[in-house]
């Protein structure tokens, strides 16, 4: 058995499976959009072999291929015979949902070249049955926004080996910079002791173990740690009962260099031996 995840993610055009990719992304799926089915397995035998750190792929594929309905039965029954764990999510919506869509993006439906937009849609329903008859999950966006479809995707996917439902997404950045606009919590670490005004730290980041250990080892620092980490042990459950499935959690040096950097690994690394998917962002680690 293959040690790869694979969820293709299908379905009517216009029923978000840009949206359900950019989902299963946020979780730490590794991501491709439109590959063409033939090279689905050499792109397999690939990831497996050079990047083992890879554990779960999700890859769209649709009827913007030209081939894909001729050729996809045999490629997944390949696929499954080589011992890869494969999964088809299935995306659909009700006919007038996806013509509204439509008509809001103004953009061409792919199989109506030579008709209207209903006569594409109800052609490509017609193709895609037997897909999503074999599919193992079928979710229906008709009613549901943007929001809502990352939130259904997500807890569809997420590990179901003890890992927590709310994904921490840590993101360390400067002040000078500006504020990051997802931000659900933002904490400003700036009274913390700044290694640029140490001649031998100035250089390094907050990834090196120099300036680790001069940020951690004040005894500020270790306070906070203690009182940020009671607080979010505290609050994310209660995010989690509320039905919020992303945290996004900001910390905010003057320059996003040292302190912020330091700090963010540090929630990441708690976060992580708590059993949750995290997900640690340095954006401004190198404009400093």
């Amino acid at each position: 058995m293959q040690n790869l995840r694979v969820v293709i993610i299908t379905g009517l055009s216009g029923s978000g499976k840009s949206t359900a990719l950019r989902a299963l992304e946020d979780i730490g799926f590794f991501c491709v959009d439109n590959l063409p089915v033939v090279l689905l397995p050499k792109f397999l035998a690939i990831t497996a072999q050079s990047s083992p750190e890879i554990k779960r792929v999700a890859l769209v594929m649709d009827l913007r291929e030209k081939g894909f309905l001729e050729k996809y039965q045999r490629i997944f029954s390949l696929i499954k015979e080589k011992g890869y764990k494969i999964e088809i999510l299935f995306l659909d919506s009700t006919d007038d949902s996806l013509l509204h869509r439509f008509s809001e993006t103004r953009r061409a439906h792919p199989l109506s070249e030579k008709g209207s937009v209903m006569d594409g849609i109800k052609l490509e329903r017609e193709k895609l049955c037997s897909l999503k008859e074999m599919a193992d999950h079928v979710i229906d966006t008709t009613s549901t926004n943007v929001h809502q479809l990352k939130d259904i995707v997500q807890r569809s996917f997420l590990p179901s080996s003890g890992s927590k439902k709310v994904i921490v997404n840590v993101i360390s950045f400067g002040y000078r910079y500006g504020l990051p606009a997802d931000a659900d919590i933002v904490f400003d670490v700036r009274f913390l002791p700044n290694p640029y005004f140490v001649k031998e730290l100035k250089e390094f980041d907050g990834q090196s173990d120099a300036v680790r250990k001069f940020v951690l080892n004040d005894e500020k620092s270790k306070t906070f740690l203690l009182k940020f980490f009671d607080l979010m042990t505290f609050s994310i459950p209660l995010y989690d009962k509320e039905g919020k499935v992303r945290l996004n959690i900001a910390l905010g040096c003057t320059g996003g260099k040292h302190r912020s950097v330091v700090i963010a690994n540090q929630l990441a690394a708690y976060f992580s031996e708590k059993k949750y998917i995290v997900n640690v962002t340095h954006r401004d680690i190198n404009k400093s």
